[in-house]
């Protein structure tokens, strides 16, 4: 049984950091494709962040590129999301995710096992 466990949310001043760290068990972590979404107040889980088996290719949401980064340790089985430069509009529960196959990365249909989510809040 695959288990995905995020950690690392919590309360943060607009203009600061938080990293966000996502172990999962089970099965080899290295065959699955990983990705980090969020689902703020009243609106849909969106895309953030994703990376392939390898940790060679990734993908983010064009509202997070160039502040978020997605990195994963196949040794310690664990995906990472380092959330810099943090805005009030990134206030979300973040879910992480695993995948089986090779499909769109963004598209959270894609996905097969979830976390419970871990809840940041960004205030002004």
């Amino acid at each position: 049984q695959v288990q995905v466990v995020e950690s690392g949310g919590g309360l943060v001043l607009a203009g600061g950091s938080l990293r966000l760290s996502c172990a999962v068990s089970g099965r080899t972590f290295s065959t699955y494709g990983m990705g980090w979404f969020r689902q703020a107040p009243g609106k849909e889980r969106e895309f953030v962040a994703a990376i392939n088996r390898s940790g060679a290719t990734t993908y983010y949401a064009d509202s997070v590129k160039g502040r978020f980064t997605i990195s994963r340790d196949n040794v310690k089985k664990t995906v990472y999301l380092q959330m810099n430069s943090l805005k009030p509009e990134d206030t979300a529960v973040y879910y992480c995710a695993a995948r089986d196959r090779i499909v769109d990365a963004t598209r959270l249909q894609n996905y097969d096992y979830w976390g419970q989510g871990t809840q940041v809040t960004v205030s002004s």
